[in-house]
Order: structure tokens, then C-alpha cells, then sequence
């Protein structure tokens, strides 16, 4: 019999403390081919794991990732109440998902987070793995709206240091919006940040992200250099 990629896991909703089934992908299914300059995981086989990263609860609507804490700030219940679960159509997430499907569960947990007030670093991870989304489509339009999102929550997440908590470290923030500037065009804040980055060097740590920023780093001044011959 051959295995399936993917299994199905109970999950608990954090807003309404209903279970509802979702699929998760089995690690030994996921492979990745390469890693692009903004961490985008492309997959070798056919199993994408981005796609399954968000739980939609089918009771009320409210979507979430395992980055969501489980407070609620007083009164976000009721906003949840009004903006979710009141205009929830029963969808069922609970199979496999094609890349559309993946992309309105993506937007409904920025917005769920977006009201809950998490992190900005969740928020940003968010937006960021939308644009990946809408990449894979070759939707250059919509790619670009939410690298802009996900670079100015990361700017925000930089400025209050709401990840010194969590797995994400400030040379990779740093690093973060430096390349998600670059991807929009923002010449001026990759270079800022990405001279940041190499600045911490000296400190070591976080060798690979130093690494990429110099990269980067040689990219735009070789971009800079044409447009001054142009």
C-alpha cells in the first residue's frame, strides 16, 4: 500500500476551543530543492508544504498558524465575532489544498492575526509566504503588493523588537528587509540594512544570512553602477 504524503491532525481552535481536522504533510515527504534569496523553500517533489502551514477553524472561521499565541486581548473576541465567524461560510480545509485554496487561507489568518494583534513578525511571515504564493503563479502584481506588506511589518517588527522572543534573530530581520526592499525596488533601505548586516560580522553568528547579504550587497552595487551608465 502506498503511503500517503499527508496525515490528518485535530487541531483545537484558539478562538472558539472547537476541534476540527486539518492535513499535515509527513517530514519525510517534505524535500527541498533550494532556498531563494528571500528563504522561499522550493520544493523538489510535487508536495508543497506552505500550503498546509495555516489551520482555518470550520466551526468559526478564525485561522491561525502554530506562531499565534493563545491570549486574546479584551474586546478581540467580539471584533472576531463581528468581522469572522458573522460572515463565515462553512469552507472545509480539512483535504488537500490547491494553491488558491492555500493563498484564501494565508489571507484569512493575516487578517486573524491582523486583528488579534500578534507580532508583527507573524504578520510579516504571513504576507511573505502570499507573495511566495502568488509567485509560484507568476502574479507579478499581487508577489509585489505583499513583499511591500511583509518588508513594512518587518520594519515595524524591527523598531518595537517584538521577535526578540521568538526563532528570528535581528541579523536575520536586518537581512529580511533589506532583501524584501530590494525585491520592490527600495534601493535605499537595502543598502542600509544590508550594510547592517555585515556589520555584525564581527560578532559572529548567523554566517550563512552575512554570507547572503554580501551577495546582495555586490548585486545592487553592480545594479547601481548600470543605472548611472544608462
Amino acid at each position: 500500500m502506498e503511503i500517503s504524503p499527508y496525515y490528518e491532525k485535530k487541531v483545537q481552535c484558539l478562538n472558539c476551543k472547537k476541534e476540527f481536522p486539518t492535513l499535515k504533510v509527513r517530514s519525510k515527504f517534505i524535500k527541498v530543492d533550494h532556498t531563494e534569496t528571500d528563504f522561499q523553500p522550493i520544493y523538489a517533489d510535487g508536495v508543497n508544504a506552505l500550503y498546509y502551514n495555516v489551520f482555518v477553524c470550520e466551526h468559526c472561521g478564525f485561522s491561525f498558524t502554530e506562531d499565534f499565541t493563545r491570549y486574546f486581548a479584551p474586546g478581540v473576541q467580539d471584533v472576531i465575532r463581528t468581522q469572522i465567524t458573522e460572515k463565515w461560510v462553512h469552507h472545509d480545509f480539512k483535504g488537500e489544498r490547491t494553491v488558491f485554496q492555500a493563498i484564501q487561507a494565508y489571507k484569512l489568518a493575516f487578517l486573524c492575526g491582523t486583528i488579534k494583534k500578534e507580532k508583527f513578525v507573524a504578520t510579516a511571515g504571513l504576507a511573505l509566504r502570499l507573495a511566495w504564493l502568488y509567485r509560484s503563479l507568476k502574479n507579478n502584481g499581487q508577489e509585489q503588493r505583499f513583499i511591500k506588506i511583509s518588508r513594512d511589518h518587518y520594519m515595524e517588527s524591527y523598531s518595537t523588537e517584538d521577535y526578540s522572543s521568538t526563532q528570528m534573530s535581528d541579523v536575520r530581520i536586518m537581512y529580511m528587509i533589506a532583501e524584501l526592499s530590494r525585491r520592490i525596488g527600495d534601493l535605499e533601505n537595502a543598502t542600509r540594512f544590508l550594510s547592517r548586516v555585515i556589520e555584525k560580522q564581527s560578532t559572529g553568528g548567523e554566517a550563512k544570512v552575512i554570507d547572503m547579504a554580501k551577495e546582495q550587497w555586490a548585486i545592487i552595487r553592480k545594479e547601481k553602477e548600470q543605472a548611472r551608465q544608462v
